[in-house]
């Protein structure tokens, strides 16, 4: 009956994961875009939230490092990965502090990140070029791994960044994975010794359901190769505007 008990509380974690991968893999983003405020909603704190995401992504992250293996420069990867891991303390700081607020706050302060996020997805399409001014990159990864650590929202910061070059799609996604896996570590070592076990049971739950996230994967990409990716994006751009809205609204919506 614990067990059972267990599974049942544990639900809406495994359901949101699910969400949030085959979101991933279908429209190629936002799997912590959906995730983070998911879990917001169902009591989660930002911190395990974080655990259960960034436990979840490992062997997504790992398979695509290996598959883009030949198209992944050190030269590339190095320096951009020591910018965002050394801002992520940073953020985990500026989280530490945001935890002694009420639950409503925390869910308009991470709704209202969501819609800008989500707004400049939509709006930003920069013109690739073949280099950059290094500023871009001193902006890029560090504030990456600063969000990394706030609200678990670094990707997008990254993802700007690599569409603003020129690169091929095998050499963009391997940077991307590269970038994702080098902080998986270090990231689950600094939440674990900041807010301990309580952070634990998420990553456990999540660890426990990732050969039911493997084939959600499977179905995401499925479904992403049958109606297109650009459609995906869109629904999934209104979805997340949706999402942070709801979490400015917390005071007025919440039952």
């Amino acid at each position: 009956m614990q067990v059972m008990d267990i599974v049942i509380d544990s639900l809406p974690l495994i359901l949101i994961l699910c969400l949030g991968v085959f979101v991933q893999s279908a429209a190629g983003f936002a799997a912590g875009l959906t995730i983070i405020p998911a879990l917001l909603w169902f009591g989660y704190s930002i911190p395990a939230a974080q655990c259960a995401l960034l436990v979840a992504s490992i062997p997504q992250n790992i398979w695509g490092v290996w598959s883009f293996r030949d198209s992944i420069s050190a030269k590339d990867v190095t320096w951009p990965a020591v910018g965002r891991l050394v801002f992520f303390p940073a953020g985990i700081a500026v989280v530490y502090q945001l935890e002694m607020l009420d639950t409503q706050t925390i869910r308009q302060i991470v709704g209202g990140l969501l819609i800008v996020l989500t707004l400049s997805i939509s709006w930003f399409r920069p013109k690739p070029k073949y280099h950059l001014h290094p500023i871009w990159a001193w902006i890029a990864f560090p504030l990456s791994g600063f969000m990394q650590g706030v609200v678990g929202m670094g990707g997008p910061a990254m993802v700007f960044w690599v569409q603003a070059h020129d690169w091929g799609t095998r050499r963009s996604r391997g940077f991307l994975f590269a970038m994702y896996l080098s902080s998986l570590l270090p990231a689950l070592t600094i939440l674990g010794l900041v807010f301990g076990a309580s952070v634990f049971k998420a990553g456990i739950i999540s660890a426990l359901t990732i050969p039911l996230l493997l084939y959600i994967t499977q179905l995401g990409l499925r479904a992403g190769t049958r109606l297109g990716r650009e459609r995906l994006k869109r629904i999934t751009l209104v979805l997340l505007f949706l999402m942070g809205l709801s979490g400015l609204l917390t005071p007025w919506i919440q039952v």
